[in-house]
């Protein structure tokens, strides 16, 4: 569990825990929000439940072999191909503005809401107060992102009460939390608002620019299926998404791809749950960068394979205006 302000924000964290003054008034300062606005949306709030038993239940702790159907099924893919079609002129534009391939943007939000049908019911205000004063795992995460609900909700002139999304507080067609919302949010289509909940075109740009600013690399691979052989692969796995490893320690182990990459190139050994064992991969910096939307590796591989099965299907659909030059070159 994380120190500092915290110690001083919550004073016990049970279901009647109640926030100090002293460790508010902190908050307000680190994250530049008036004071009396976060006593506010805190009398506003509620602690739910039901939150904090979804969060302890989370989808990453399944193995793979459970977690991918969840995800990379008939229905999304379809789905996919179908806002593919519905909305190919404003996905092409993301991709030449922003250097970011439509199949990824369709495949992040086909995960996240399922193209805007499943954006949560939760009160947003009430799930990050619940998780930001009252989840000490993660409670400094989530009651910064409480603040960052306040200054969103005023700039966006929004009712604090009215917001639903998921029972961690992601928003919109795209998920985001208040945070990245307040950054990486863009009006794609210029009518001066930049609305996530029922504007497709603002959705799409938005989740482009993230991918822009966390340094997506136009044309290079995401991951690649790696042959062990006999190779001692215990060392080399690691938690942390991060790529801390080299090829050239990969390939002094033994480990084998089907296109060997330069010595120097950062990369990441993954191992992958299967019924029947493990299988394994090499991580390169893309798989990296959709890991920064969630940290989990298992969900970068349900994003990636669920972009390439709906680039698959689209690319067999009729066209109905010439194919984008680019598209090729944006493959995942």
């Amino acid at each position: 569990m994380k120190r500092g302000w915290l110690a001083l924000c919550v004073c016990s964290l049970t279901a009647g825990a109640t926030v100090s003054p002293a460790g508010l008034a902190l908050l307000a300062e680190q994250q530049q929000v008036p004071l009396a606005e976060l006593q506010a949306a805190i009398g506003e709030a509620s602690l739910r439940q039901e939150v904090l038993d979804t969060i302890s239940r989370p989808w990453e702790a399944k193995p793979w072999h459970r977690y991918r159907p969840l995800f990379v099924t008939p229905e999304r893919i379809r789905g996919g191909v179908d806002f593919w079609q519905r909305h190919a002129a404003t996905l092409a534009r993301a991709e030449q503005t922003y250097q970011v391939p439509a199949a990824l943007i369709v495949a992040i939000i086909g995960i996240e809401t399922f193209y805007g049908r499943q954006m949560g019911r939760h009160p947003v205000l009430d799930s990050l107060y619940t998780l930001g004063f009252h989840y000490p795992e993660r409670a400094d995460f989530f009651a910064k992102e409480f603040a960052q609900l306040v200054l969103l909700a005023r700039e966006e002139k929004w009712p604090l009460t009215t917001l639903k999304g998921s029972y961690a507080g992601a928003m919109g067609m795209s998920q985001f939390m208040p945070s990245s919302y307040r950054h990486y949010a863009v009006d794609f289509d210029g009518d001066g608002k930049r609305d996530l909940f029922a504007n497709p075109a603002d959705a799409i740009g938005s989740v482009a620019n993230y991918f822009a600013l966390h340094r997506w690399r136009w044309g290079e691979s995401v991951v690649e299926p790696a042959l062990i052989g006999l190779a001692p692969v215990g060392t080399l796995l690691a938690p942390e998404p991060e790529l801390k490893q080299r090829w050239a320690e990969l390939a002094a182990a033994g480990i084998e791809l089907a296109t060997p990459l330069a010595p120097d190139t950062p990369v990441k050994l993954l191992a992958l749950e299967q019924a029947e064992g493990p299988e394994y991969w090499v991580a390169r910096h893309n798989f990296y960068v959709i890991t920064r939307y969630n940290r989990s590796p298992l969900y970068a591989m349900a994003v990636h394979q669920l972009s390439q099965a709906i680039q698959d299907a689209y690319a067999l659909q009729p066209q109905t205006s010439p194919p984008q030059p680019d598209l090729v070159a944006g493959r995942l």
